[in-house]
């Protein structure tokens, strides 16, 4: 069962905020998306921390709104968040992602986004979900009847 999370101004603010540092450490590092992905990373660092900030509001955890940590830990505990623009689009596992982590999708756009599911690493690593999508690297796109209902109490109790 999915859950929908409505961002706050201020939520957004602080998200944003995030973002905005995440992109400029990026420049500052002069590192290239490493997923082939040749846009501005403005929008997509932005509406990242906001699905961070979704989740960890949907679950009732602290978000630290971290930059620079890439794979260490998660993006809001352990977890990894996943936010997609779209409605119908799947959760993405990437060829550097851990087997072990906690994928989760969150969609939608500022300020409003719905939590899907879950789904460990491992899992979603299925060979008839690799594919390439807009002449980008392959990765695992998890369909969302794949993902199981996440709730606080597994959070808390660990995933």
């Amino acid at each position: 069962m999915s859950v929908k999370v409505e961002l706050s101004l201020h939520e957004v603010l602080m998200a944003a905020e995030v973002g905005l540092m995440r992109q400029i450490a990026a420049i500052k590092r002069k590192l290239p998306d490493r997923n082939g992905f040749e846009g501005a990373g403005w929008n997509v660092h932005i509406e990242g921390a906001c699905g961070e900030l979704a989740v960890a509001k949907a679950l009732g955890l602290y978000w630290t709104g971290s930059v620079n940590s890439f794979k260490c830990g998660g993006d809001v505990g352990a977890i990894q968040v996943r936010t997609r623009s779209r409605a119908d689009y799947e959760l993405i596992i990437r060829d550097d992602d851990r087997d072990e982590d906690v994928f989760v999708l969150v969609t939608g756009r500022c300020p409003t986004y719905e939590v899907i599911g879950k789904i460990i690493g491992r899992k979603g690593k299925r060979d008839e979900w690799r594919r390439c999508h807009g002449g980008r690297q392959a990765a695992w796109f998890v369909p969302h009847a794949a993902l199981s209902a996440i709730d606080e109490r597994e959070v808390t109790g660990g995933l």
